[in-house]
């Protein structure tokens, strides 16, 4: 069983965070990025081909997260693999100690910088996370056995800044019933909607089932800023909000009080089990705004407890 399974099994509050995506340097790269923001960190999101860019793979990554003495999550998108391929990524991975996965359907390929590249979508998110339970039922889809069977803690996103707003917390009940045991929200940049998602999974026992973890994004950058408005997929940013750092005298300063402002009311809603950070800056953002938040280093979390309480 994997630290972050037995944490959000005790409800204890946890810290994700997304690795920043590795192209190069090998195991020295994987180090320089963790560096910063490890202190905090409870598991590392090893991407898989982030809005259909290629990079290395997030198995790859996983096991050098593992080498660094880290904990990974490793994402797996169906987008480009069939469930062949799907199959054995998931029992790769856990021959090699890679317990927690993030299923997902993935991006079209037209969000990337290869549009010509030829969709999968063999199967879809929910299909994914039914999948890896069959897997943990020691078999593979085909009837044949696997000895030892593996285990996983089997997460899932959502989103719920995109339309139907309606139908996202049962899309999550659907992750939920296939055997998703948390779920990470996509960025959401309009507080009124992840507000509406939470207070639906807590009224509807979706978020007893799931862990639920809202993500919080760092920039620094009224470039930054712009990109995510307008170039990746499904995130919502509202103008004022893309003004307000174009307006800053000091734009990551901005940028920094808007991702306070944010993790801030997400603490605030019920049923929150963690908070899951992505930074662009390379730099000790994560810490920095863990400790604006009052939610203390991961050692001292393992040794106190905390609850997300204490930071609103």
């Amino acid at each position: 069983m994997s630290s972050l399974e037995r944490k959000l099994a005790a409800g204890r509050f946890v810290v994700t965070a997304e690795m920043p995506v590795i192209d190069g340097g090998g195991h020295a790269e994987i180090g320089r990025q963790l560096e910063p923001m490890e202190a905090f960190v409870d598991a590392f999101n090893a991407t898989d081909n982030p809005s259909a860019h290629a990079h290395c793979s997030a198995l790859a990554v996983s096991l050098g997260l593992l080498q660094a003495g880290v904990e990974p999550i490793m994402q797996l998108a169906c987008r480009d693999r069939n469930r062949l391929a799907l199959e054995a990524d998931l029992v790769g991975a856990a021959m090699h100690g890679v317990e927690n996965i993030s299923c997902m359907t993935g991006d079209d390929v037209t969000a990337g910088d290869e549009p010509e590249a030829r969709r999968v979508f063999d199967l879809d998110a929910p299909q994914l996370i039914a999948l890896a339970r069959a897997l943990e039922g020691g078999r593979y889809l085909s009837g044949r056995p696997i000895t030892p069977a593996p285990h996983f803690l089997i997460g899932a996103v959502e989103n719920p800044g995109a339309p139907p707003y309606e139908y996202r917390v049962r899309r999550a009940a659907k992750k939920a019933l296939a055997g998703a045991r948390f779920l990470q929200l996509q960025i959401c940049y309009r507080p009124e909607l992840l507000e509406r998602f939470m207070h639906v999974a807590y009224d509807t026992g979706v978020s007893e089932r799931l862990a639920v973890i809202p993500s919080i994004c760092i920039l620094r950058t009224v470039g930054g800023m712009r990109f995510v408005a307008s170039k990746v997929p499904g995130i919502d940013v509202p103008p004022e909000i893309v003004a307000r750092v174009e307006s800053a005298r000091n734009a990551e300063e901005e940028c920094f009080e808007i991702a306070y402002e944010l993790a801030t009311h997400a603490l605030a809603q019920p049923g929150v089990a963690g908070l899951h950070f992505i930074s662009f800056r390379k730099d000790a953002g994560i810490a920095k705004l863990c400790r604006r938040l009052g939610i203390p280093p991961r050692v001292e979390r393992e040794t106190n407890g905390y609850s997300a309480s204490v930071a609103v």
